[in-house]
């Protein structure tokens, strides 16, 4: 059984302030950006999971505490996670995970980006 779903992905992804959805890669390969900059990615045809960013050691915390978290696909394995829908996580913690991933693209920013985006 599903966790979550790619809709649910999907709209709380766009929730976030300056968040853009677009298939840069294909016509199924999801990929939700910030100021240019991806924070999540997801096959719509195919939606087994989604691939976050991560802090390097919490990214390391979850693969080890859930079977679910795996590292990213195709993605740099130290920081970025696969997060997959039918696994031992929850709704809530992928929820929790894409607004963590949100964050660290945004803490890429220089202090200058940061406030003309209004964080």
């Amino acid at each position: 059984m599903r966790s979550f779903e790619f809709e649910e992905i999907r709209e709380h992804c766009l929730d976030k302030m300056h968040a853009t959805e677009g298939f840069p890669f294909d016509g199924h390969t999801c990929v939700w950006k910030v100021n240019g900059k991806i924070f999540a990615v997801a096959d719509l045809d195919e939606f087994s999971g989604v691939t976050l960013k991560c802090d390097p050691e919490r990214a390391v915390e979850l693969r080890e505490q859930f079977q679910g978290v795996i590292p990213g696909w195709h993605a740099n394995k130290n920081h970025w996670n696969t997060v997959l829908a039918e696994s031992d996580v929850s709704r809530k913690l992928v929820l929790e995970l894409i607004d963590h991933s949100y964050d660290c693209v945004i803490r890429g920013f220089s202090k200058k980006q940061q406030k003309l985006l209004g964080f």
